[in-house]
């Protein structure tokens, strides 16, 4: 569950959005990918708009 807490305390602000933010929630939609493979239950399991939101502000490294 340290995933989920290090998301969750940067949803709310209790700590910073960095790197570490970023490695859990793909470890998390990792996780989600092989839960939806393994079982057609969780298909329609998705993250909250606000996880969707977090992930889109991660920046690529610029390449030089």
């Amino acid at each position: 569950m340290k995933h989920c807490r290090i998301v969750e305390r940067s949803l709310n602000g209790k700590r910073s959005v960095d790197g570490k933010t970023f490695a859990s929630i793909a470890v998390l939609d990792e996780r989600l990918e092989r839960l939806r493979k393994a079982d057609e239950h969780f298909h329609g399991i998705e993250f909250s708009d606000h996880v969707k939101s977090l992930k889109s502000r991660r920046k690529e490294p610029a390449v030089c």
